[in-house]
């Protein structure tokens, strides 16, 4: 390879591009960088890793100039914000490519979108590809997680470069394709609906402990950093763990007390809610952080509520048992994150039926394990469970993880009471144990439901002792 040749170009050089371009030169790659900011442009070249094995690095305003500089075919990651901005970018490049040219986008797109995207681009002879990335800044720059999907042929261009800068696990890539069309995006929505449900039992356990058994912050910290070191490690454990250390610059305080407590979101927990539902696939961990986060945003009503509304008397501490608690917490905690991941990987198995992507979901266990947010201990037993049976249809059934949710079920009961008799929200917590209960019942109350739209609508029922749909005259 000519010296002046990049193999790789990166469009849109901000936090997650310009790490990710410095990741990939210091493992021996050069690298072009495009963006329309001249700052970003030079702080990219700048910064880049120097010395050692570290490939050159080069930025530029001018797309033209940016494309002349790669390698043919060439080989692009689009890492800017998701929506129309990506499709302006394309409409950029577009004149200064060729066929055969790879376009990828790291943005988390709605897959939607992605299919839209390959299906005009591959029109142009180009060959386009959807690629979640996850683990943030550090990550990006010491060795994401990445998904990609789409163009085969696009995967074979760059595969070589992606698994260098990926990070790794027992010296496995956490990178691999996926499958067709916009399978990388789509993986990548699921991570982040578990990553929703994941924080937000999470935060339930913080407010159990917070507000429903008046623990202080030291005894909060050295629970959390207990159980991020047993079998809930995970790197949303071990950050939780450090959150709470934190001490405010502007106050002599600590940082999480000053914090508003209205979450914000981007749409993909959304779009992983209203997915299921399209695919009659039940994620209620998942629903109900979302609708949490939706609630957590009408703050002033909330204010305003807390001073109206009336609930169960004798809140706080229980004089006795706190530990007992804590400790049913951490079991229950547990079994609730096990069926978020069988949520999420029950609609990722579906909507990879639906739409025929051929995803792996073993695949995407082991890609998981390393890199990502939502990276953890129990991803090796998922691993393990599809080895197992990769046709398994819910992760519950998995003899392994279907021992340990037994064992967890009755501290999730003890602790959904804990919060009801304490007036606590726990809507993930309880959404898991119903879930449970849902999931463990031969039969469930539906029938009621069958007879009432027949009796107000005539939209017939099905019955259990023989075959066929049926209407009854009701009155």
């Amino acid at each position: 390879m000519a010296s002046k040749e990049a193999e790789i170009g990166i469009v849109g050089l901000g936090a997650m591009g310009a790490n990710l371009g410095w990741n990939i030169a210091e493992h021996g790659y050069p690298v072009a960088g495009l963006d329309n900011s001249d700052a970003k442009t030079e702080a990219f070249a700048s910064n880049a890793p120097k010395g050692g094995s570290a490939a050159p690095v080069t930025g530029t305003t001018d797309a033209k100039a940016f494309t002349a500089r790669l390698r043919t075919p060439r080989a692009i990651v689009l890492l800017v914000p998701a929506g129309d901005v990506v499709d302006s970018v394309i409409d950029s490049l577009l004149p200064h490519l060729d066929k055969g040219d790879v376009l990828i986008d790291g943005g988390n797109s709605h897959f939607v979108d992605t299919d839209r995207r390959a299906a005009d681009l591959k029109a142009a002879g180009l060959h386009f590809m959807g690629m979640g990335v996850s683990g943030g800044e550090d990550g990006a720059r010491h060795g994401p997680s990445m998904m990609p999907g789409g163009d085969a042929e696009g995967w074979k261009r760059v595969q070589e470069v992606l698994e260098a800068a990926a990070a790794k696990v027992d010296g496995e890539p956490c990178v691999a394709w996926l499958g067709k069309g916009s399978a990388g995006h789509y993986v990548k929505m699921v991570h982040n609906g578990i990553e929703y449900g994941l924080m937000e039992l999470i935060a339930e356990a913080y407010d159990l402990m917070c507000r429903g058994l008046n623990m202080n912050r030291e005894q909060i910290q050295a629970t959390f950093a207990a159980w991020s070191k047993g079998e809930m490690a995970s790197f949303l454990m071990d950050i939780t763990a450090d959150i709470f250390t934190k001490r405010d610059p502007m106050t002599d305080g600590y940082l999480l007390d000053e914090i508003l407590d209205a979450a914000r979101q981007k749409g993909t927990g959304m779009w992983t809610s209203q997915e299921a539902m399209e695919n009659k696939v039940p994620t209620p961990i998942i629903d109900a952080a979302v609708a949490m986060r939706n609630l957590s945003d009408f703050k002033a009503q909330r204010e305003q509520a807390s001073r109206e509304l009336v609930g169960p008397h004798g809140q706080g501490a229980q004089p006795d048992g706190t530990d007992a608690l804590v400790e049913a917490l951490g079991h229950a905690l547990y079994g609730a994150m096990i069926m978020t991941y069988a949520q999420g990987m029950q609609l990722l198995q579906e909507g990879n039926k639906a739409r025929g992507y051929g995803i792996d979901p073993e695949t995407v266990a082991r890609i998981w394990r390393g890199g990502c947010i939502i990276r953890a201990r129990l991803l090796e037993d998922l691993r393990a469970a599809y080895a197992r049976d990769p046709q398994i249809p819910n992760l519950v059934f998995d003899p392994e993880l279907e021992r340990r949710l037994e064992h967890s079920q009755p501290h999730l009961r003890e602790v959904v009471r804990a919060a009801a008799e304490r007036g606590l929200p726990a809507p993930a917590l309880m959404a898991a144990l119903s879930y449970y209960d849902a999931y463990r019942s031969a039969r469930l109350p539906a029938n009621l439901i069958q007879a009432q739209r027949d009796y107000f609508g005539a939209h017939t029922f099905e019955r259990i002792d023989r075959e066929g749909t049926f209407h009854a005259h009701w009155e």
